[in-house]
């Protein structure tokens, strides 16, 4: 008689540090096995991983390579030639940097006004209203600081030290929304919206950054609108590419009440499962999915 069929192995690409703090690591690991996936959590830079071993490499919460791209940029190109990694590494090179809002703005998305700043290049800010300073590449609010017009001197000092760091430097008007609107981020698998969830404001005025992998958030469940849908849609029609396995878009309201787009993630997003029952199970049969192509 032949033997038990051998399970298909998925990796969960993480890091050191996020393991304890990843939600979303053991609902979508449940999924995943209640499909008869054998699941490991092993992380981006162990090099006694062989990659090889794993017909899918899913990046999930790499979240500490914001200080070291070059070097995950590297892994992931290395990781797609031993297997398939998801998001593929030329969508991962696009999407960590990002001045790929530019990208997006030019194939008409709106977006939440963005000015970068090479190291070299003085910063500019706005004349009026707060403004938000913060590397081109990062994670979980690292690095961003949130300030007033009138406070031009402190933010002139952290765009430098940003820069001094290697970093490009992105600037941007805050959305006044944010604060009693939050921001919204819409889930997509395959591209087909899952769910949505409110992120509530984090940035303080003129306060230091936060330490740590991420700032802490106050999530809930939201409804989408029909405008924002229609912004996801779009955004998702500008990626590079083709679909991707997975996208999280995240939107602020304008002062006229359009969204406008904060972020595209592909690389490493939270996706909130605890806040949207059954979303684990649709993430989880999209990568079942992408084992048949």
């Amino acid at each position: 008689m032949p033997g038990p069929a051998k399970q298909r192995r998925i990796a969960l690409v993480s890091a050191a540090e996020a393991h304890a703090r990843d939600e979303d690591e053991a609902p979508l690991t449940a999924a995943l096995e209640a499909l008869g996936l054998s699941v490991a959590t092993p992380d981006w830079d162990d090099t006694t991983v062989d990659w090889s071993q794993f017909e899918i490499a899913l990046i999930r919460a790499t979240w500490d390579y914001t200080t070291r791209l070059v070097e995950f940029l590297a892994w992931a190109r290395r990781t797609a030639d031993q297997t398939r990694l998801l998001n593929p590494p030329d969508l991962v090179q696009w999407n960590t940097d990002k001045r790929y809002m530019a990208d997006l703005e030019a194939a008409d998305v709106p977006i939440i006004p963005s000015a970068f700043f090479p190291p070299g290049e003085a910063a500019r800010f706005p004349a009026s209203g707060e403004f938000v300073v913060k590397p081109s590449v990062g994670a979980g609010s690292r690095g961003a600081r949130r300030f007033a017009a009138t406070a031009t001197e402190t933010a002139e000092r952290h765009a430098r030290s940003l820069q001094d760091g290697g970093f490009v430097v992105l600037v941007q008007p805050y959305l006044a929304s944010v604060d009693s609107r939050g921001e919204t981020a819409l889930l997509y698998y395959d591209g087909v919206f899952s769910h949505a969830v409110r992120k509530g404001p984090l940035l303080q005025l003129e306060s230091a950054e936060a330490p740590g992998l991420f700032a802490p958030e106050k999530i809930s469940a939201r409804a989408a609108s029909v405008a924002e849908l229609e912004i996801g849609a779009a955004v998702l029609a500008a990626i590079p590419g083709g679909v991707p396995l997975y996208a999280r878009v995240d939107l602020i309201e304008s002062a006229s009440g359009t969204p406008q787009l904060l972020e595209l993630e592909l690389t490493e997003p939270s996706m909130f499962f605890d806040h949207a029952p059954g979303s684990a199970a649709r993430f989880a049969a999209a990568i079942t999915r992408r084992l048949g192509d």
